[in-house]
């Protein structure tokens, strides 16, 4: 794997977490692109929802999408029922509720069934312009040894792009051969408590509370 802008040498291409065993899932209907093993822990009968033509009505930047094969088990997430679609209960829940705060020993907590410290769905884009969708995203708190921060974010294709950050500043993001990224521009701007990272074609925003927690 080749880092742009100067994190080289740190794993390889196509590398990303690993995923810990959970139970199936109960079924969600494949049109409301549901991923991940349960939410808000695995095997937990709901599950996060993705982008789709189903769903991209009820996606929002500032919360997660998430759908429930019953009524019983979304009125237990709390959040806001948005709408039934195939007998699922679709729940926005604010993305607040996915950042855990450090706990009393001074680490942060994990996702229930992940190694992430936080998840959320962010801003993304694949054409070089404005975010058009959203992508769900996962973040590891102080996961290098000098204090850098991993964001890794799956992409519609279901592969992944890692980015890298000091505190809050993104510095980098994975790159390959492979999927013609190793020559790909990084750059950043700023919009409010949020950072806008262009990676080539892609465009990723992402909220400074996500990264650090709070």
């Amino acid at each position: 794997m080749v880092l742009a802008i100067g994190l080289a040498g740190r794993g390889s291409a196509g590398e990303g977490p690993s995923s810990l065993a959970a139970p199936t899932p109960t079924p969600i209907p494949a049109r409301l692109a549901p991923f991940g093993d349960g939410y808000p822990a695995a095997g937990d009968p709901c599950r996060r929802l993705g982008e789709s033509a189903a769903t991209s009505s009820y996606l929002d930047d500032s919360a997660v999408l998430v759908g429930c094969p019953s009524v019983e088990a979304a009125a237990a997430l709390g959040g806001r029922v948005v709408a039934t679609v195939d007998g699922t209960t679709l729940v926005s829940i604010p993305s607040s509720a996915s950042f855990p705060r450090s706990d009393s020993t001074g680490g942060d907590a994990l996702v229930p069934g992940t190694d992430y410290n936080a998840t959320t769905s962010v801003a993304c884009g694949f054409d070089g312009g404005e975010p058009s969708g959203s992508c769900p995203a996962g973040v590891k708190r102080r996961w290098g040894e000098d204090g850098t921060t991993l964001v890794e974010i799956t992409k519609p294709d279901g592969r992944k792009r890692a980015l890298f950050f000091r505190g809050t500043t993104p510095y980098g993001a994975d790159s390959a051969q492979a999927d013609g990224s190793a020559g790909w521009s990084f750059a950043v701007s700023r919009r409010d408590d949020q950072s806008v990272i262009r990676f080539g074609p892609e465009t990723y925003v992402i909220v400074d509370a996500f990264v650090v927690g709070g």
